[in-house]
């Protein structure tokens, strides 16, 4: 099944981060990651988007001393209303400059209203909704990792290539879910598939029973989860309880990590198909900085959610050493005027609609006596540019799309 796509390969001219005109009083940054520390999306994103945070924050501060940034942190409990009141509360009382990662896609967009117009950023990693960068895209916004348009399209565009042309899909029943299955849809439709069936199941679900036996009775070649964390684990392993690893049918999650694999077992994920923009295995720059996360992290290896958060994190730390200020949209504009040479990412561009746009690899999930040790989950087996894994900028219907044509 290792077929590799075609690299449509991204040329950048990459320019350092220019001098900056900031005032001379101290400088200062203040960074708040707000996360799931608890629930369903802990492990994935949770302390260890603290510890990413913290880690970017000092590499930065070890080349610029002079500069000082401060990480807080706290605990959405995946609830709108939390969100939006700790980032106001942040924003209006503690002068936070910037809020990151945000798992859970309805708080992510909570957010994003909170911070629109005032002088603070919303650097959104691990908020998945391509509506971010949409509908409701906010020049106080950048959406860094990925999102449900390039999990459902990169997935989408692979398998039905290669012979997946039915699909039912198995969705949490929240902004992420639908997302998934709407972006998930049109590429399906667009590639000459179908979609016989979904339905929609709560987050945190306990019993899938019941979801798993309507897909498998559904007739569909692929069974895709428009899932993340530990709603993807218990459905990946109730999945092989009900035999359905058996079937012949083809499985994928569209919004997992490496620890949702891990978590599952490599004798039941065997086979599932997933993408990410970054692996820890990928490259000599992936494996270094890993490892010193994981020294960090209690030997936890670092997801893509985790490795979003250092980068976008720096990446908006070297933009506001650039643009002199800690107002967010200059600092995002500065952030679109030249490509960034990023270490985990590579090159990565972010658009007028606030969208990084990086590659995306398609990933299958090793057996037991193909791995060599305990996080050595995954095998490459195709990559999509980030012009093809991400929704085209014109096709969001983003207003700001339109203004930049105009100036």
């Amino acid at each position: 099944m290792k077929v590799a796509l075609r690299i449509l390969g991204m040329s950048f001219l990459i320019a350092s981060v220019s001098s900056p005109a900031w005032a001379d009083s101290a400088r200062t940054m203040k960074i708040g990651v707000l996360n799931d520390a608890s629930g369903p999306y802990s492990d994935n994103a949770g302390e260890g988007s603290v510890t990413a945070a913290r880690m970017a924050a000092e590499d930065f501060m070890q080349q610029h001393p002079d500069f000082k940034v401060e990480i807080i942190s706290a605990d959405h409990q995946n609830k709108a209303d939390i969100g939006a009141a700790i980032a106001r509360r942040w924003i209006e009382q503690e002068k936070v400059d910037a809020v990151a990662d945000v798992p859970n896609s309805a708080v992510g967009l909570a957010v994003n209203e909170i911070v629109r117009g005032s002088r603070a950023a919303l650097i959104a990693s691990s908020a998945a909704s391509s509506d971010l960068t949409g509908k409701y895209c906010s020049p106080n916004t950048i959406q860094w990792t990925f999102d449900t348009w390039a999990a459902s399209h990169t997935i989408g565009n692979f398998l039905v290539r290669h012979g997946g042309k039915k699909w039912y899909f198995i969705a949490t029943d929240n902004a992420l879910g639908k997302s998934m299955v709407r972006d998930g849809t049109s590429v399906i439709s667009a590639g000459g598939g179908t979609v016989v069936g979904s339905v929609n199941v709560p987050i945190n679900n306990a019993d899938y029973a019941s979801f798993i036996l309507q897909a498998d009775a559904s007739g569909a070649d692929v069974i895709a989860f428009a899932t993340a964390g530990g709603d993807t684990v218990s459905l990946i392993k109730q999945s092989a309880e009900f035999g359905l690893k058996q079937s012949g049918k083809t499985f994928a999650a569209l919004l997992t990590t490496t620890n949702d694999v891990e978590a599952s077992g490599l004798a039941v994920g065997q086979g599932l198909i997933i993408t990410q923009p970054f692996y820890w295995n990928m490259n000599d720059a992936s494996r270094t900085w890993s490892a010193k996360f994981s020294a960090r992290q209690h030997d936890q290896s670092p997801t893509a959610f985790h490795a979003g958060v250092y980068s976008s994190v720096l990446a908006y730390l070297n933009a506001a050493l650039g643009a002199g200020t800690n107002d967010a949209q200059a600092v995002i504009r500065k952030m679109k005027e030249r490509p960034i040479d990023d270490a985990l990412f590579g090159p990565v561009v972010v658009r007028a609609d606030g969208r990084a746009i990086h590659n995306m690899y398609i990933l299958k999930v090793k057996g037991p006596k193909a791995s060599k040790g305990k996080w050595d989950l995954l095998e490459n087996v195709g990559v999509l540019s980030g012009p093809e894994a991400f929704r085209p900028v014109d096709q969001g219907g983003c207003n700001m799309v339109e203004q930049s044509k105009g100036n």
